[in-house]
């Protein structure tokens, strides 16, 4: 049997039938709709309205607030950071020049003993400030 209901309703959507007869059910519906009084539907809207209004008032006070404590609370540390980090750069690279040079000459040594070893003994040992 339902085999047969669809070759009916093939049949009445290649006639156009199903297209006047959509037309006539949404006009029917249409009928049904509850619509607003104009008085309900400029108190509906005015609600609207305020409701946009409060909450981009509150939406901007944030943004405002926001802005004022980043340009004069996190900007302000950033500087103070960034101030004391410079101050800080010429003590620590007095003191860690020297254990780099350290480090990276004891690394590149061969053993002891063998015949690269004596000849890397009498070079002089590498500058870090020879490049500037």
């Amino acid at each position: 049997m339902a085999k047969k209901e669809v070759k009916t309703l093939n049949k009445k959507e290649k006639n156009g039938k199903d297209k006047t007869s959509f037309f006539k059910g949404f006009k029917a519906e249409l009928k049904k709709v509850s619509w607003p009084t104009p008085k309900q539907l400029i108190n509906n809207t005015t609600a609207v309205i305020v409701i946009v209004l409060i909450l981009s008032a509150i939406v901007f006070v944030l943004d405002f607030a926001f802005e004022a404590a980043n340009k004069y609370g996190i900007d302000k540390i950033k500087e103070t950071v960034i101030s004391t980090e410079k101050t800080n750069e010429g003590t620590d690279n007095n003191t860690t020049e020297g254990t780099n040079a350290e480090a990276t000459n004891t690394e590149s040594k061969p053993a002891e003993g063998t015949s690269e070893s004596k000849a890397e003994e009498n070079k002089p040992a590498p500058t870090e400030n020879a490049a500037e």
